[in-house]
């Protein structure tokens, strides 16, 4: 190593931050943020910063031992509406952006979120999950209907969410709160998820979307509605045949934009794109039909937490265009559309943009990025000339003692001579003439991309002396349309041959692999696809498998999604083709696997939920032929790797990075206990 630089540990995601959800003030001045860090408790702490574009510093608004999210500025700037959990639920609070301390704004008994201000100060939209016996009067603190249920009755298919657990009859309703004296207005009831959009410029409407079809258990799209702010009519404005998210207004208040898809057949497998209701005809168009790119943030890391809010299409002040996310081939930018359609790039690069604000009039936007070397900050954008300047640094003296390698872009092709992407990363320290181990990474989702972001447990195992492969199969996002549904109803086919043609290909570019120690690991449908590998090859010596699938069959009916997904993504049902489910399951093949395997799961995972790991360690412990090791995390839900736990998560990192020391580093076979 140079210097007196050293390799990244797993401890050091204690000392990590990032900043994230910027808004910049209604003047363009300043930028109201999300600073994110895990304390000396071992805990995540979040608290609002307010940066001066001309200054050099932020300017700390909330502190303590506290989760604070979502600032939102009122439209004279002279205060913020934030979400917080220092009163026990997750509640709305204001703040004088001049400091001073926070305001308690609703005392809702489950809790409120999502804040949006009405266009004149006055009142602010936010939702609340709400069972029929809840209202929106039930005041925090009354506990009496939070007693254990003796007994459960279920009556719908969703009844289950990996992020917010056993549902059965609650719903997410919307509301409206007066910001002086703390009144509410419902403004949605009934047995349907709501989730809050926008305010028309008037403040008369509320642009929402909603799955409010006769059986959402059975037709899952997403529709855009507009509900009277003051309560009563209604007006649908999708036809029930895709998913829709993000309404947004233009500034006269004649057209709606939205981010979203229109598929009788592919509710996963499709990307999303700019959309546009002309309020005054009711005619609907697909402003980017004609573009193959994915609308949003595809970009999958492991230091953020996931779904980073995103501001959907924002106007131009002439009301003629719209700025949006979009992710290309491993990375994610902003562009900007014509209401014709004409797509063009406005802040590139090889990186990750996961968020922006933006202010039109004075052309100045503050982007939320992160890159190999940056888990995540925020620069200031001149829209008009391009350049940039850094406004945060949150990592500065760590990163400073760090040794981080480059990521080395990688071009080939499948067996078919489909065009593939990847990355690898030499070990740290990496000396000529040495030869180092591998480890094959593999994404989940399969629906999501790896790209240039920060990603930690890939510097580790760099660290670690390993080098690392990670790839974006077919199935991916961020290669157009055909691309992302190339895996549908072949899982375990062409996409596993794609992920064998990059080693392949690293191993005859690169003669510091030693292919005789070689390891491969991921997590959801890469731990499917792990699981899948090593029962037809034995070329990895090592395997991590985490939060797997390997039973399609008895996926169907556990997984929160799993009835729809495996429908979609398989193409199979128990009571159509069961025969087809079984195909695909990697236990199929469990006699095949001789390779030592690490299985690790969260207990609360509800989609993919930790029987799938339990069958696969039964099954291999049976036979007592692969090493194999279980090891569960309680209270770990799908998101372990990403949101979990902090200290489980280090442990999970730790566990990696152990076992394949034992199989890859050392030579002799060893069983860790």
């Amino acid at each position: 190593m140079t210097g007196q630089k050293r390799g990244i540990t797993a401890d050091d995601f204690y000392r990590m931050r990032y900043a994230s959800d910027p808004q910049l003030s209604p003047d363009g001045t300043a930028v109201a943020y999300v600073l994110t860090m895990v304390d000396e408790e071992l805990a995540y702490r979040s608290h609002l910063f307010i940066r001066s574009l001309t200054a050099q510093t932020s300017t700390p608004l909330t502190d303590g031992a506290v989760r604070d999210s979502a600032p939102r500025w009122s439209p004279d700037g002279t205060r913020i509406c934030f979400v917080s959990k220092r009163s026990g639920k997750s509640q709305l609070w204001l703040i004088d952006v001049d400091g001073g301390e926070p305001r308690q704004l609703t005392r809702c008994r489950t809790g409120a979120t999502n804040p949006v201000w009405s266009p004149d100060g006055k009142r602010i939209a936010f939702s609340s999950l709400l069972s029929p016996d809840d209202s929106f009067a039930d005041t925090e603190g009354d506990e009496k209907k939070d007693e254990p249920k003796k007994a459960i009755v279920v009556g719908r298919m969703k009844y289950k969410s990996d992020d917010l657990g056993y549902v059965y009859d609650v719903n997410r309703q919307i509301a409206v709160v007066d910001v002086e004296t703390g009144a509410i207005t419902p403004l949605t009831e009934g047995d349907y998820q709501h989730t809050v959009g926008a305010w028309s410029p008037d403040g008369k409407w509320l642009a929402i979307t909603a799955n409010r079809v006769d059986d959402p258990d059975l037709q899952h799209s997403i529709d855009v509605h507009l509900v009277s702010a003051d309560g009563g009519e209604w007006k649908k404005l999708t036809r029930s045949k895709g998913t829709f998210f993000f309404p947004t207004w233009s500034p006269d208040g004649k057209k709606l934009a939205y981010i979203g898809s229109e598929s009788p057949t592919q509710l996963i497998a499709t990307q999303k794109k700019v959309w546009m209701s002309d309020l005054d005809s009711g005619r609907q168009d697909c402003i980017t039909e004609g573009w193959d790119v994915q609308v949003g943030d595809a970009t999958i890391g492991d230091v953020r937490s996931p779904g980073h809010p995103n501001p959907g299409a924002v106007w131009t002040e002439d009301g003629e265009g719209m700025y949006f996310l979009a992710s290309e081939r491993g990375s994610s930018g902003i562009y900007h559309t014509t209401l014709d359609g004409e797509v063009t790039q406005v802040v590139g690069g090889e990186r990750n943009v996961y968020g922006f604000t933006l202010h039109e009039r004075g052309q100045t936007a503050v982007i939320a990025v992160s890159d190999p070397f940056t888990p995540g900050d925020l620069y200031a954008v001149n829209l008009a000339t391009g350049e940039e300047v850094r406004l945060t640094d949150v990592n500065r003296d760590l990163f400073a003692e760090l040794e981080l390698p480059a990521p080395i872009g990688l071009e080939y092709e499948g067996e078919d001579g489909l065009p593939l992407h990847g990355w690898l990363l030499k070990p740290v320290g990496y000396e000529p003439g040495r030869k180092y181990p591998l480890v094959l990474q593999i994404h989940g989702g399969p629906h999501s991309m790896y790209g240039h972001t920060f990603f930690h447990e890939f510097h580790l195992l760099a660290a670690k002396g390993y080098a690392v492969l990670y790839t974006n199969p077919r199935g991916s996002l961020g290669y157009g349309e055909k691309f992302v549904q190339a895996c549908c109803g072949d899982y375990g086919g062409n996409d596993y041959l794609d992920l064998m043609s990059a080693v392949k290909y690293a191993c005859g570019r690169f003669d510091f692999i030693d292919t005789d120690r070689m390891g491969v690991a991921g997590g959801s449908y890469g731990g499917f696809m792990t699981n899948w590998i090593v029962g037809q090859t034995n070329v990895f010596k090592a395997a991590v498998t985490d939060r797997s699938i390997c039973n399609w069959l008895s996926f169907y009916g556990v997984s929160d999604i799993g009835y729809y997904f495996a429908e979609e993504e398989i193409q199979a049902s128990p009571f159509g083709n069961p025969e087809k489910l079984w195909q695909h399951s990697p236990i199929r093949h469990v006699a095949n696997i001789e390779t030592p395997l690490l299985i690790m799961h969260g207990e609360q995972d509800h989609r993919c939920p930790i029987e799938q790991a339990e069958q696969l360690y039964i099954a291999l412990q049976r036979q007592g032929k692969a090493p194999v090791r279980f090891i569960r995390f309680p209270g770990a839900s799908h998101e372990l790797s990403r949101s979990g736990d902090p200290q489980q998560r280090v442990l999970r990192l730790q566990y990696t990075c152990e076992w394949f020391d034992t199989y890859l580093l050392q030579p002799q076979k060893v069983v860790m206990e």
